[in-house]
């Protein structure tokens, strides 16, 4: 990254509070002009959670103080509850956590140094909330860069995805566990702290066991869905993510769903945002962001609008790797979003396990014939996450080892290059044998070697085939159709390659298994797959303008104490019949110089089965986390067990917190929640 020392307008830094109505005060922290109030600028709003004070910090002061540099101020803003804020949080999106914003949003017009005019930036939550705080129309906010989000909470977030349960779903809570945790920094709210801490330990509760309840689309996921209404959106909308990402699929239903000036960027990147982008080529976002802030918030004509719509990285083939510092491939662009360059490529599946083009005249075409699956729950070891945050290696690797519990369809090796762009479908016709089914899909690239590179996926629970907010249980032995669309993904199979599709019924842990074991049975000669083929367009590709190198603000003075350790092992325990994926990331210690704040943090996951046995899943997480300054030492250790068995889940969690060697708070949770046709 190229860093930038002197900006076209001087720089300054602020802590400061922001008061609501009802008393309490918000943290933030503000970067602008130092002549901001001879000349007033707009904001560039940033509302987390994830405390600016110290956790996002590094990230902050990259992109902050740019903007800042270059005519704005970047005004970054701790939750209700979190961070140095008042209160204490609860959940996520709360409509508390949206009036508060309305609140930030009134509070910055009336500042001397800002003229009124506000755009919101974040990603992943700050991505969610942007959009949710658009849909409320302030009339402050004139323009928003949406970062790896989603527009549907329940259909495509970490908590489900084709109404399958999804482990990020555990794994998620757990962070949040952590974070809730977390002590205000004394430094900032004085001999409160304690006290509010306290608070914290005490209110924040187990969100896991509130998403729990609700396994079905019901008004609770319905509330911060802006897909519901898109019609409610009416400022321009920037929408960002990456292949890698869990939400990129996001990107392309906001753009053909709203009716606002908009745009959108999928990248080759992970959960980060684009200036840091890994697996690279990662970008010059700062300076893509800016020719929207000026465009939207300066009213400066840059030309950004008169781009394309839709930017995307069309990735090259690659050998399969759980982690990639870049991905081969070339930016394409697209007019309008859905694209008629976009052109349907139809295979049948045989019961000779092939797929052939539609219309070849090829295949026996008999819709009786049938294959039969019920997959070991090792399928899914290899899947990596949901959500790729590129720390540690979460990418899936060689799908061979899943294909061995899997029925395959294999295209001939191809004549010519393919190239995709969108959401490849499938249409099947099954029938299972118990009245809870699951099916995951797998497209992959298979090289001349024969390795087999993921390239998308997808999931469904078969009792949501019709509805996710009215499931109904299969009638075993009964003949469905049904359609599941696979990820976005820009993808290139080259000539000499092969394209197959793998089917399952287990995933794991990528997603909770079904209650009971399922044989689904397959019938070819009605399914399908349906490939979103694009054909290269090299003339149009060459004239795209040029993305920028990565550029940022001066990094944070930081010490590193002890290094990061990562591991993801797949560990076999064949005396025993055990499998656990155990995944442990331990971010290491560092000290914050300016504020001498030393902080370390480890976090372990475990997933386990025992052979052949469902109720054995079970999925266990432990954050630990220290904050050290001087004597003033504070510790918590949260920890969290999922199980079930045909009938329920259960979640058994403790929270534990220590200021110096004494432990101040300590509570245990022992929930069981039926299950809900998952």
């Amino acid at each position: 990254m190229r860093i930038i020392e002197r900006f076209p307008r001087r720089v300054m830094e602020e802590e400061t509070w922001i008061p609501l109505p009802d008393g309490t005060r918000l943290a933030a922290r503000i970067w602008r002009p130092v002549d901001a109030e001879l000349h007033p600028v707009p904001a560039i709003l940033e509302y987390l959670p994830y405390r600016k004070r110290d956790l996002t910090a590094e990230r902050d002061v990259q992109m902050h103080p740019y903007w800042a540099g270059h005519g704005y101020a970047g005004v970054r803003v701790d939750i209700r509850g979190t961070g140095e804020s008042d209160g204490v949080l609860t959940d996520e999106y709360l409509p508390q956590e949206l009036d508060d914003a309305l609140a930030i949003l009134a509070w910055l017009e009336a500042q001397p140094w800002c003229t009124g005019e506000v755009g919101m930036v974040g990603i992943s939550w700050g991505g969610f909330n942007g959009l949710q705080i658009a849909a409320l129309q302030p009339p402050q906010l004139k323009a928003v860069i949406a970062l790896c989000f989603t527009d549907d909470r329940y259909a495509d977030d970490i908590h489900h995805m084709g109404g399958c349960l999804l482990a990020d779903n555990l794994s998620w809570a757990s962070t949040m566990f952590d974070g809730n945790a977390c002590p205000p920094d004394p430094e900032l709210v004085g001999e409160r702290w304690r006290e509010m801490w306290l608070e914290r330990l005490d209110g924040s509760g187990l969100w896991l066991a509130t998403w729990l309840r609700h396994q079905r689309r019901d008004d609770y996921w319905k509330h911060g869905s802006v897909c519901e209404d898109y019609s409610r959106i009416q400022c321009p909308v920037y929408a960002i993510s990456g292949w890698a990402d869990g939400y990129c699929n996001a990107v392309f239903r906001l753009l053909a769903g709203i009716d606002v000036p908009r745009k959108g960027l999928v990248g080759p990147w992970a959960h980060k945002y684009p200036h840091l982008g890994v697996p690279g080529p990662a970008i010059g976002f700062l300076q893509e962001s800016l020719r929207w802030w000026d465009q939207w918030l300066k009213d400066e004509e840059t030309g950004i609008m008169d781009e394309p719509m839709l930017r995307v990285w069309m990735q090259e083939s690659v050998p399969p790797s759980a982690r990639y510092d870049a991905r081969p491939g070339r930016w394409v662009a697209e007019p309008v979003w859905p694209s008629a360059n976009i052109l349907p490529a139809s295979f049948r599946l045989t019961v000779g396990h092939d797929l052939l083009p539609e219309g070849d005249g090829e295949g026996d075409g008999d819709e009786s014939a049938c294959l039969d699956i019920r997959s070991p729950l090792s399928v899914g070891l290899y899947a990596g996450k949901w959500c790729s945050y590129n720390a540690p290696p979460d990418l899936p690797h060689d799908q061979r080892d899943e294909d061995g519990g899997s029925l395959i369809f294999q295209t001939p090796r191809l004549e010519a290059p393919l190239e995709i762009c969108g959401a490849p479908e499938v249409e099947l016709e099954l029938s299972a044998d118990q009245p809870v089914a699951m099916v995951a899909l797998r497209l992959s690239d298979i090289a001349t070697d024969d390795k087999a590179t993921r390239v998308s996926y997808g999931l469904l629970n078969l009792t949501h085939r019709d509805s996710d907010e009215f499931p109904q249980p299969l009638e075993p032995g009964q003949r469905y159709r049904v359609r599941i669309s696979l990820k976005h993904i820009a993808q290139q199979f080259p000539a000499g390659h092969a394209i197959r599709l793998a089917l399952s019924t287990s995933y794991w842990p990528l997603a909770w298994p079904a209650p009971q074991p399922v044989r689904l049975t397959v019938y070819p000669g009605s399914s399908r797959l349906i490939l979103p083929t694009r054909a290269p367009r090299p003339a149009e590709e060459a004239a795209l303008p040029v993305f920028g190198e990565p550029e940022g603000a001066p990094p944070l003075a930081k010490t590193l104490i002890q290094p990061t350790q990562e591991t993801w092992r797949v560990i076999r325990d064949l005396a025993n019949d055990q499998t656990t994926l155990e995944v442990v990331h331990d971010e290491g210690r560092y000290r914050l110089d300016d504020i001498d704040l030393e902080i370390a943090a480890r976090v372990t996951e475990r997933y386990c089965y025992a052979y052949g046995s469902y109720d054995s899943v079970s999925g266990w997480t432990e954050w630990q986390r220290t904050f050290q300054r001087g004597d003033w030492t504070v510790h918590t250790l949260t920890r969290t067990l999922m199980t079930s068995d045909a009938e329920t889940f259960r979640i058994r969690a403790t929270l534990d917190a220590w200021e110096g060697e004494t432990r101040v708070f300590a509570r245990t949770w022992d929930e069981t929640i039926p299950r809900d046709l998952v």
